[in-house]
């Protein structure tokens, strides 16, 4: 058995996006010394040099530009040997869909094959990317043996432990949220509890199999996504039956025992469009997880057909699309509903405008859109439409007045103020509002 102060203090990283930097510069700030991996150049040489390629994320590049000082994080794009020159290893690389929504294994693949060629007896080798129940062990754990020559259980511990963490508060939520943790064996599972008790000092919840475990990140999204489909259809019932939802949510929200979500253009992100697909793919495919899939990834074609059945023919229009990422106050466009409205509104001879102050105007363009600056006043005269996807905090500013030519507003995430718009002569519609 490895004494507690040696298992903490060499820790591999594999992925260093988004989550797996902000792990292991929390680590690196907690008595470990973190080699991270990740197959970028720019990301190691970023990482090298004290700097965080993430930016928005409260904290993370003073922890990274600390570790750097302190000489406990570096990186490397050889993943298998910061994997062999670490005690536990931290696997966070994505998980994804493809475009007929089975699951996308390749990054992981490659990561974990990497992994096999450096892990070593008595090595902790421990998941945190969302996976298919069964997937640490069928899949990763076996590849493991196979690669190493080394039996999981008997010549290395093999753990799950999903992330819980939300953009743009992951330091806060890995000290708030309670750590699921499921292990291969019990000597698994009491690692990994310890190592996260030592450097997280969060609250701790053992599961009994690492199908628990796996099960339990995924059963989080499909709740949510669930709940919002739920959301989004009364939204579009109370637009018939012209009955404003936010009032509905609050008041039904007073009884204890309801918790409507909020209703919207549509669900983004890494997580809640995705995982769900972890399930469906496992067999879950009647029920309410496939039909909340169907409900959320159609509300951009609601949206279109409200604004033409306010409208008419948008052919020829001037579209503005308020939000190019999948939510407010994030620079991520994964699975966001602004692509789909994009596809939707080309196909019928729109002129389609982005404004997202995250996005240099060069990213924009790759989307086939025309990039739009909300402070360039000379530009809003020509615009027809505006629809807002993701409330950033930069358009809470936006002066409505500036489009002299825009007659119709539509609020896919029911923030604007309806008041304030009719005020200046446009009509405005929102999501069961």
């Amino acid at each position: 058995m490895i004494a507690e102060n040696q298992l903490l203090h060499n820790i591999a990283v594999v992925g260093l996006g988004k989550i797996g930097l902000t792990l292991a510069a929390v680590f690196a700030n907690n008595s470990c010394k973190v080699l991270g991996a990740d197959i970028d150049p720019k990301v190691v040489s970023s990482v090298n040099n004290g700097i965080s390629h993430v930016k928005n994320e409260p904290g993370l590049e003073e922890l990274v530009a600390n570790a750097h000082h302190n000489k406990t994080l570096t990186a490397t794009t050889i993943t298998s040997e910061a994997v062999a020159q670490s005690d536990i290893v931290i696997v966070i690389v994505p998980v994804l869909i493809d475009d007929k929504n089975h699951v996308d294994y390749r990054y992981i693949d490659s990561a974990v094959e990497e992994i096999g060629k450096g892990v070593k007896k008595s090595t902790l080798v421990i998941f945190e990317t969302t996976l298919p129940p069964g997937d640490t062990r069928n899949r990763f754990g076996k590849k493991i043996e196979e690669v190493s020559g080394l039996r999981m259980g008997t010549d290395f511990d093999l753990a799950y432990s999903p992330e819980r963490v939300y953009s743009n508060r992951i330091i806060e939520d890995l000290q708030n949220y309670p750590k699921i943790i499921g292990g291969l064996t019990e000597k698994s599972l009491k690692r990994a509890s310890a190592f996260y008790q030592k450097t997280l000092n969060c609250e701790i919840i053992e599961v009994s199999s690492l199908e628990t475990a796996e099960f339990a990140k995924v059963a989080e999204c499909v709740y949510r996504d669930v709940n919002i489909a739920l959301a989004n259809d009364l939204a579009k019932f109370a637009d018939n039956m012209n009955v404003n939802i936010l009032e509905v949510i609050d008041s039904s929200n007073s009884q204890p025992y309801s918790h409507i979500h909020q209703p919207g253009i549509g669900v983004g992100g890494h997580c809640i469009p995705i995982y769900p697909y972890f399930f469906i793919n496992k067999g879950l495919v009647q029920g309410l997880t496939p039909l909340s899939r169907k409900i959320n990834d159609r509300m951009s074609d609601y949206a279109i057909s409200k604004i033409e059945k306010e409208m008419g023919s948008l052919q020829k229009k001037n579209i503005l699309i308020l939000g190019l990422s999948y939510r407010e106050n994030v620079k991520e466009t994964t699975k966001s509903t602004s692509l789909a409205i994009i596809e939707i509104l080309k196909e019928k001879d729109v002129q389609v405008f982005v404004a997202d102050p995250l996005f240099e105007n060069e990213e924009i363009i790759k989307y086939d859109v025309i990039p739009f600056d909300i402070n360039d006043q000379t530009v809003s005269s020509e615009i027809d439409i505006i629809i807002l996807q993701a409330y950033h905090d930069e358009f809470k500013k936006i002066d409505f007045e500036s489009f002299t030519k825009c007659t119709f507003v539509y609020d896919g995430r029911n923030k604007l103020s309806k008041e304030k718009i009719e005020e200046l002569g446009m009509r405005y519609s929102g999501i069961g509002k």
